[in-house]
């Protein structure tokens, strides 16, 4: 039986909102909304691009995540994706 891997995501659109999901196919997600088929939100937001991604091994988590960064603040969003940089930089 075939393990899922499920991934949160957010992206950055054209006007500077963020865009907050879940999927279990990164790469085909992000084209669908760079195709603005990805959502309502970013096919009227448009897709500049991804900002951050993390990875879980159930939908149950993975959707708890996503509630919980969409709860986030701007500058809590991008003070997340500016500690992930500078951690995989040491």
């Amino acid at each position: 039986m075939k393990q899922w891997k499920w991934f949160v995501y957010i992206i950055e659109c054209f006007d500077g909102l963020y865009y907050t999901g879940v999927t279990y196919n990164i790469d085909k997600r992000m084209e669908q909304h760079k195709l603005g088929k990805g959502s309502k939100f970013t096919s009227k937001h448009g897709f500049k691009g991804l900002k951050y991604v993390e990875e879980f091994t159930n939908l149950y988590d993975a959707r708890q995540r996503e509630l919980q960064l969409k709860d986030f603040s701007r500058r809590k969003k991008e003070a997340l994706w500016d500690y992930c940089s500078n951690e995989s930089e040491n």
